[in-house]
């Protein structure tokens, strides 16, 4: 079988199951490790894959930046953004991750909420100036152009002083026994900072991030309360999420 084969053999094996485990696939063509290991080194760095222990995972295509993720899956973020604006009750104190997901969860927040909105993105707090009782709190730190946010030292300082009774997260990953997981190593750390100032963490999951991975680790499904999915998502892919014990909320 030619490289080329392989390589779409790989693909296609990924596409039907989800995953790839280098060792099964090695013993069904009768090659070795190495070679499935060398063909899944070249796909993941043509970005057509992301490397994990033992094979591989379908990559998150949400890696771009903000500009270009605001292309993916609008509609769907509308619906995520409205659902989780309604789990927001009066008098709470809320953190917004940077995303294009969470600025519609910040623009379909009621006009009359009284609440304090905690934020380390300057898209957010400038969504929420027409929210005359919404208090922000804009985190400062190294501004991350490439996702509009601030990281950086400083502002995983300012988060661990914060204590938010919800906390609403953007991943570009999410996959249950790869967990957690973006595409920034700074931006990796900001999360896992709000993730351990929140009571409850709920993540916001449009169709491309579900069951694909990114290079950097936030945390597992085990560190977050739930899950808020857009509504085109199957029942059958929810399941693993369920029996984890996630709460699953569709839009």
């Amino acid at each position: 079988m030619l490289t080329s084969q392989r390589k779409e053999y790989l693909l296609g094996i990924l596409k039907s199951t989800g995953q790839i485990v280098a060792k099964t696939v090695s013993q069904e063509l009768g090659l070795s490790e190495d070679t499935i290991r060398r063909d899944l080194r070249e796909l993941a760095s043509e970005g057509r894959l992301q490397r994990v222990h033992g094979g591989a995972l379908p990559a998150s295509p949400a890696v771009g930046d903000f500009a270009a993720r605001q292309q993916l899956a609008p509609d769907g973020k509308v619906a995520i953004g409205r659902a989780a604006a309604r789990l927001v009750k009066r008098g709470q104190v809320v953190a917004l991750d940077g995303g294009t997901t969470t600025a519609q969860l910040a623009k379909h927040l009621p006009l009359d909420l009284q609440a304090t909105v905690v934020t380390h993105s300057p898209t957010i707090a400038v969504a929420l100036l027409e929210h005359p009782s919404i208090e922000v709190v804009l985190i400062g730190g190294k501004l991350f152009k490439h996702s509009v946010v601030a990281v950086g030292a400083a502002a995983i300082e300012a988060i661990a002083r914060i204590r938010a009774d919800l906390f609403f997260m953007g991943v570009t990953g999410i996959h249950p026994s790869a967990g957690l997981s973006t595409g920034d190593l700074e931006e990796s750390h900001v999360k896992r900072a709000f993730m351990g100032s929140a009571a409850e963490t709920y993540v916001l999951v449009s169709a491309e991030k579900l069951n694909a991975a990114s290079p950097y680790v936030i945390g597992t499904t085990a560190d977050v309360a739930g899950i808020i999915v857009e509504p085109g998502i199957s029942a059958e892919a929810l399941v693993p999420y369920e029996r984890a014990g996630l709460t699953v909320i569709r839009a």
